[in-house]
């Protein structure tokens, strides 16, 4: 188990539009803060910034970062993440900075785990690291992404691509879930989703890798729905129909259904299956439980069903799924 060193692209000679800080304030918060509670080591943040920062245009609304580390510090980190480039490089093809786009391919070479977010994907694909790839950015952009590099597999219809050393997400809350999806690679299903109930996240859907699934705590305001959630993550051994659960939360199923859609953007059923996959993953993470046993305790019954259900929506048996986290983490 290993977090390692996080690396993040500040293009600072060009200047930081306001609009960008959200993509560049998701790494600094998923890997910046110490979560020593979950695991010790935690992730070792670095800002690595691109030039001198200079002024901003006139007329311009942003600002300028001055980091501690340099580019040339990319080189040896073990994730290097690009949150975004600026809007000229995009909208009207400014070339970016050349030595940037050498680091990055330095930086890959040397084993980094490279990362964009948003219009970051730009950035990797100038370095050539998404030539022949499957990869995505914010939706606005995805168009130009494709005519400008026709070697990149653009997919605009997925919120995250994982392809294993190269990993791309759309726009905004999107490099939220890619962020929490490199957590729950590193660090395991248990520290992730704690992570992201600390962060107060809402559940997503997964970015399009079956072996991965956004497992995050939803949060709603509904006082009647968040109790019966509660109840149902701390019972998920029980047989829990939806009936049931909307009865206890005092409402017809028609409601409950439209409730709960509405607070996780999934049905009760899809909600009930993707926690008690969650549970039976911690519990392949974390136990030398026989399978038949986890099966039980996370709802999904016997072992045939437990696997039927791993080997559809995560694409590996449980035994594979807990051979390769503990080959992972040794």
């Amino acid at each position: 188990m290993s977090a390692g060193s996080v690396a993040v692209v500040v293009t600072e000679e060009i200047g930081l539009p306001s609009w960008d800080l959200y993509e560049l304030s998701i790494p600094c918060t998923v890997f910046g803060k110490a979560q020593s509670d979950l695991a010790d080591p935690w992730y070792e943040l670095m800002l690595c910034g691109t030039g001198a920062g200079e002024r901003l245009e006139d007329g311009a609304t942003g600002l300028v970062l001055r980091t501690g580390h340099g580019l040339d510090d990319l080189v040896g980190a073990d994730t290097v993440i690009v949150p975004s480039v600026p809007d000229p490089c995009v909208e009207e093809g400014r070339p970016l900075p050349e030595e940037l786009i050498r680091a990055l391919r330095r930086a890959y070479d040397a084993g980094a785990r490279m990362v964009s977010l948003c219009t970051g994907a730009f950035a990797l694909a100038e370095a050539g690291l998404l030539d022949g790839r499957r990869a995505t950015a914010h939706w606005l952009h995805t168009a130009q992404l494709a005519e400008r590099y026709p070697k990149v597999r653009v997919d605009d219809s997925v919120l995250y691509v994982d392809d294993g050393d190269v990993l791309t997400s759309a726009g905004l809350t999107a490099g939220l879930d890619l962020c929490l999806h490199l957590v729950r690679r590193d660090l395991g299903a248990h520290v992730a989703n704690q992570l992201a109930r600390r962060m107060v996240v809402p559940a997503h859907r997964p970015g399009g890798q079956a072996q991965f699934i956004d497992l995050s705590v939803p949060t709603t305001d509904d006082d009647a729905l968040a109790p019966v959630l509660d109840w149902a993550r701390s019972h998920l051994d029980r047989p829990l129909a939806v009936r049931d659960l909307a009865r206890r939360a005092a409402m017809s199923p028609r409601t409950f259904h439209r409730r709960l859609q509405e607070a996780t953007g999934t049905t009760p059923l899809q909600w009930l299956l993707t926690q008690r996959l969650g549970r039976a993953q911690a519990l392949l993470e974390s136990t030398d439980l026989p399978v038949e046993k986890i099966g039980e305790l996370s709802g999904l019954g016997t072992a045939n069903n437990l696997r039927h259900h791993f080997l559809r929506h995560i694409g590996v048996s449980p035994r594979e799924y807990r051979r390769a986290w503990r080959q992972a983490v040794c």
